[in-house]
């Protein structure tokens, strides 16, 4: 039998055809995501959504795009790629849903080597089950070949997402005022912030195996490690439905310390009660074993909070209390104070 001769693109690394084979896997996947308004199906030049907006007297668009960063690296470690999309979607959705937004659709850029069929396609589906959690359909993607440019294995993700929201409906801070009260939301662990140092701890220091078992998180390291992030964009969208929220704030990458700031007034500063909740094993485990300072927690990782809400004074009963109906766990954590001179926006007392 003679062998079919390797078209001269395919010898410098490319192979349309596993290309082709990966868009038919997925086809399937992406359809489930969709809803009224989209128009087109995979495999387009691009995504087709229209605006169904009649009821809506301004509405504005709003969009995102993030992507997981070195929590790519621990998927590969693990040979787990199920959960790495749902990351994706997240990182983006909730990026939306702080200023009020519903997000409507989402798309992915997917990067590596030599493509991996059926790597890519666990990829998708977790994109997919983060768009079913954010109720957005995944109308449109990327996925790309590029050899000599990333390791055999490896991958890199991107995530693109589009929300409406009525203008008049806009959250962004623009309300806060001295005497608000803030509430956390629970992180459903690390997130996909702070990861590089995670990895420096965990496996170059302590020189620990994905299949550790580790008595305080109850499970592997891999699996304390590939925890999805927590989607918030039903619990924000119903929280502001109910109680009047004066802003959101998503926890990534720059803790506390550089997220709160994004939405206070210059003159006031947010005062948080670092024992108002209970903070989860594994960022103690870091902290202990990596030696990393109280202030540095506060700047890289979430320390369990992965959104946080302004409320107004009298009103935060009423928050906690839609919260919990929502599935959520949250915590009164601190106030909004007014600033004193020169002082940071953001009072930690555990940093």
């Amino acid at each position: 039998m003679t062998r079919e001769k390797k078209s001269r693109y395919q010898e410098a690394g490319v192979d349309i055809e596993k290309g082709n084979a990966f868009i038919a896997n997925i086809k399937e996947i992406v359809a489930a995501t969709h809803k009224r308004g989209v128009l087109t199906g995979i495999g387009g030049f691009s995504g087709l959504f229209r605006l169904n907006s009649d009821q809506m007297k301004e509405p504005v668009l709003v969009s995102s795009t993030d992507g997981v960063g070195t929590k790519l690296a621990v998927a590969k470690l693990c040979n787990r790629h199920d959960t790495i999309g749902i990351d994706l979607v997240a990182m983006c959705v909730n990026d939306i849903a702080v200023n009020g937004a519903r997000p409507l659709f989402f798309l992915d850029y997917m990067a590596c080597g030599k493509l991996d069929v059926a790597t890519a396609t666990e990829v998708i589906k977790g994109i997919a089950k983060g768009c079913e959690i954010a109720q957005c359909a995944l109308i449109g993607g990327e996925t790309a070949e590029m050899p000599g440019m990333y390791q055999e294995g490896d991958y890199d993700l991107a995530g693109f997402s589009v929300g409406i929201v009525e203008q008049e409906e806009i959250i962004d801070g623009s309300s806060i005022r001295v005497g608000d009260q803030i509430i956390g939301i629970a992180a459903s662990g690390l997130h996909s912030n702070g990861y590089s140092l995670v990895r420096k701890i965990c496996f170059e220091e302590m020189k620990l195996d994905v299949d550790a078992h580790i008595d305080e998180f109850g499970c592997t390291l891999g699996e304390e490690l590939l925890r999805p992030t927590r989607i918030y964009v039903t619990s924000c969208l119903g929280l502001a439905k109910q109680v009047p929220v004066k802003a959101f704030v998503h926890i990534t990458g720059g803790g506390f310390l550089d997220n709160i700031p994004r939405v206070l007034p210059e003159s006031s500063q947010a005062v948080i009660r670092g024992d108002s909740w209970p903070v989860p094993p594994v960022f103690s485990f870091l902290k202990k074993h990596g030696k990393v300072e109280n202030r540095e927690m506060c700047l890289t990782f979430n320390n369990g909070i992965g959104m946080v809400a302004v409320v107004d004074h009298d009103r935060v009963d009423d928050a906690l209390a839609q919260l919990s109906g929502l599935n959520e766990t949250a915590w009164h954590i601190g106030e909004i104070v007014k600033r004193p001179d020169d002082a940071p926006q953001v009072n930690i007392d555990c940093c």
